[in-house]
């Protein structure tokens, strides 16, 4: 239910895999994605209808509509007994599928460790990615496990009760990271240097490369492993001079480098007391 671009790149695996994919349901653009991805699916405009010939339901839809889209399937009757109902968000817990678990279908959730910008992508990078699975019911669990599989996925469990914590961990790795990119790529042009990204990705690529061949404790360089407060200060001195805005970013990340240094033994506690008090005035 929702042929987006996770739904429909797992649909493709799956079918792959030799599981029939017997409908689809959603927007115009769902409807172009499964005819493009999936020739061999039935479209249908109404979630219940397509969701009524299945044995198990996947609701793929935004986090906010995942909820009422289950009620509606529980009140048609097309997430009752006999079915697996389940939603592909890594923050919504097992709570918005409740009405399909109080019609008597086995409910859980599986949310790929991966982005997704589009499905080409999709279906060429979920194969080998984690893909977490949270069931109440070791059965259930068991199933998710095995279809996470299908799609050439690496499952591991997950705790209903921590989902939200778990996704801000993926907002980290992805979302912030890019972040850091887009900030870097200001603080340049400020600076006058032209194309900036073509030369910041050296750089970047070295460092994502040795925080997941070393760790990030043994790969992390800079002024905060060398304790080098001047340089820290002279880089903040320049930023509220140059793009202001960023000054409170530089200082919590400067921080929180100070203690993945300090969890390393890159630099003592004293080392890192020095390194707040620099920050507390910029923060």
């Amino acid at each position: 239910m929702g042929a987006g671009r996770v739904a429909t790149a797992l649909g493709v695996l799956l079918s792959r895999a030799g599981h029939d994919v017997v409908a689809a349901s959603g927007r115009a653009a769902s409807r172009d994605r499964v005819a493009a991805f999936l020739p061999g699916t039935r479209f249908d405009g109404d979630p219940s209808t397509a969701a009524a010939s299945a044995s198990t339901v996947v609701i793929g839809v935004p986090d906010d509509l995942i909820q009422p889209t289950c009620e509606a399937l529980a009140s048609s009757g097309a997430a009752g007994a006999g079915r697996r109902v389940l939603h592909l968000s890594g923050a919504a817990t097992l709570e918005v599928l409740a009405s399909a678990r109080a019609s008597g279908a086995d409910v859980l959730s599986l949310h790929p460790l991966q982005s997704f910008p589009d499905v080409d992508t999709g279906i060429e990078r979920l194969p080998g990615s984690g893909i977490a699975v949270t069931a109440a019911d070791p059965r259930v669990a068991h199933f998710g496990e095995a279809l996470a599989r299908d799609a050439g996925g690496r499952p591991f469990p997950l705790e209903d009760s921590v989902k939200s914590l778990y996704h801000s961990a993926a907002v980290f790795a992805a979302n912030y990271l890019v972040t850091v990119e887009g900030l870097a790529e200001r603080v340049l042009r400020a600076s006058g240097v032209e194309d900036p990204l073509s030369l910041l990705e050296p750089l970047a690529r070295t460092s994502f490369d040795r925080a997941f061949s070393l760790g990030p404790g043994a790969a992390l360089t800079g002024p905060v492993v060398r304790a080098d407060v001047g340089t820290l200060r002279r880089n903040l001195e320049a930023l509220a001079a140059g793009a202001p805005d960023l000054v409170p970013a530089y200082a919590t990340l400067a921080s929180a480098a100070a203690d993945v240094a300090l969890d390393a033994n890159r630099i003592d506690a004293e080392q890192r007391r020095s390194i707040r008090e620099v920050l507390a005035s910029w923060t």
